[in-house]
């Protein structure tokens, strides 16, 4: 991909040199009213043709931010699912060996009067 990008960007370089070495003729630009500036047309082109570059850039950069701020939220979340989820894992190993010890305990006995009484009571 980094051959494709260089061929990219070196074809368009040479168009450039060549359309500048082709256009030395002075142009005439108006920034605001009243104010002028003359230079050549190839001048003229490669610095608009360096502030879009810059311009895409400062957008790259802006857009590259945003993506990674995003990617730190999502990464935050999936940290909170992830230990929500082990929480709860926990929680079941908890409750499955209260579940065997209860089961490992002898049952209640119950009295004549319908109340149950603990095994281990004297």
């Amino acid at each position: 991909m980094r051959q494709i990008n260089f061929l990219i960007i070196f074809v368009m370089l040479l168009a450039l040199v060549l359309f500048s070495l082709q256009n030395t003729e002075p142009a005439l630009i108006r920034v605001v009213e009243g104010v002028q500036i003359q230079a050549p047309l190839c001048v003229e082109l490669i610095l608009a043709m360096g502030t879009g570059a810059v311009l895409a850039w400062i957008f790259s950069v802006w857009t590259r931010m945003q993506r990674l701020i995003e990617a730190r939220k999502d990464i935050q979340e999936i940290q909170n699912r992830d230990a929500r989820i082990q929480e709860l894992q926990d929680d079941i190993e908890r409750y499955k060996v209260e579940i065997n010890e209860q089961r490992s305990l002898p049952p209640a006995e119950s009295r004549g009067d319908g109340e149950t009484v603990d095994a281990y009571a004297s």
